[in-house]
C-alpha cells in the first residue's frame, strides 16, 4: 500500500475579509500554484481563518515576514506550523463546502456537481477559491434578491461590480442566457472569475475586467445598465452611489451587499439622495442585502 506524504500546514486567524484578502494576495504573489494551496474561510465570529498547505517544508521566517508585512506583526506571531496527511485536508476542504441554496441557485463544489436538481441553476466554485463562494451571508443575500428580480423581469444590460469569484455574474449569465459585464479592482479576482465562468460553461457570456470604480471604458460602452449587483463594502458602496447612478437606465434595479445591518441606513441614504429607493431588505447572519430601484 502506497503511503501518502504529509503536507506542511500554515494556519492563522485574521480580523476581516479585507485583511484576509491582502494576506492571500501577498502569499499568492510569492508561492506559485503547485508550491502552495491557499484558502481563507470566514468564522462565525466574523474573523477569518487562513490556511496554506505546502508539499515541502516552508521557509518559516519568510512566511512570517510576508504575513507581518500584509497584516501586522501580531498576526504573524500567531501563525501555527504543523503537518497533516494530504488526503485529510483535501477531504476536509471539500466536506466543508456544502451546497448552498439561494432560490433557484445552488452554489456547490465539484464533488456535488451530479447532485444538483435539473430545475436548479448550479454554480460550481471550488473550496480553494474561498471568497464569494456563496457561504457568506452577503453572497447568499444577493443571489436571493437576484432570483426574486428575475422571476418577474428580464434585464438586458447587467453589471457585477466587485465580482470576486464571479458567482453573481455567473448566476445572472446562466439564468438569463445573456452577456454580463463583471469587474474587480483585484487582478487575481478577475482571473479567478474568468476561470470560474469557463468552469460553469459561461465564459462566452461573462466579460471579466480589472477596473477601479467606473473608470474603465467598458462601462461606458455597456451602459446604461438595467441591473447592477455590487457585493463589496459599505464605504465603497456609498462612494460609488454617484458614478453608479450615472450609468443606470431609467427604472434600473440595484442589488447591494457587503454591509453589516447597522450600516444599511447610511448606504440607503446615499442612494436615496441619487434617486434610488429601497424595495427589499434582506438580513442574513448580521449582514444586509438591499434591492433598490431608480425612480428619477
Amino acid at each position: 500500500m502506497t503511503s501518502i506524504a504529509p503536507t506542511h500546514r500554515v494556519s492563522f486567524a485574521i480580523g476581516d475579509e479585507h485583511a484576509a484578502k491582502s494576506v492571500v494576495d501577498a502569499l499568492t504573489e510569492v508561492f506559485f500554484e503547485g508550491q502552495a494551496a491557499i484558502a481563507a474561510f470566514e468564522r462565525p465570529d466574523g474573523r477569518w481563518d487562513v490556511t496554506v498547505h505546502f508539499a515541502e517544508p516552508p521557509d518559516q521566517p519568510l512566511v512570517r515576514e510576508l504575513v507581518a508585512n500584509a497584516a501586522g506583526a501580531d498576526i504573524a506571531e500567531g501563525i501555527a506550523f504543523d503537518t497533516v496527511e494530504a488526503k485529510d485536508w483535501v477531504k476536509a476542504s471539500l466536506e466543508d463546502l456544502v451546497p448552498v441554496p439561494a432560490g433557484r441557485f445552488i452554489v456547490h463544489g465539484q464533488h456535488d456537481r451530479e447532485r444538483i436538481a435539473p430545475n436548479k441553476i448550479g454554480i460550481e466554485i471550488e473550496a480553494a477559491l474561498a471568497f464569494g463562494t456563496g457561504h457568506h451571508g452577503t453572497t447568499r443575500g444577493c443571489l436571493l434578491l437576484l432570483d426574486h428580480v428575475l422571476k418577474a423581469w428580464r434585464p438586458r444590460r447587467v453589471l457585477d461590480l466587485g465580482t470576486g469569484t464571479g458567482v453573481l455574474a455567473i448566476a445572472a449569465a446562466k439564468a438569463l442566457h445573456d452577456k454580463v459585464l463583471a469587474s474587480d479592482i483585484d487582478p487575481p479576482s478577475v482571473q479567478v472569475a474568468r476561470e470560474n465562468a469557463r468552469l460553469n460553461v459561461s465564459g462566452h457570456l461573462v466579460q471579466a475586467i480589472r477596473a477601479t470604480g467606473f473608470a474603465a471604458p467598458q462601462f461606458a460602452d455597456a451602459a446604461p445598465f438595467d441591473l447592477v449587483l455590487a457585493n463589496i463594502l459599505a464605504n465603497p458602496l456609498r462612494q460609488l452611489a454617484a458614478p453608479m447612478t450615472r450609468h443606470l437606465a431609467p427604472s434600473a434595479l440595484v442589488i447591494l451587499s457587503g454591509l453589516l445591518t447597522p450600516q444599511a441606513p447610511a448606504v440607503i441614504a446615499a442612494y436615496r439622495a441619487r434617486g434610488l429607493v429601497p424595495v427589499r431588505h434582506l438580513r442574513i447572519e448580521g449582514w444586509s442585502s438591499l434591492l433598490l430601484r431608480k425612480v428619477n
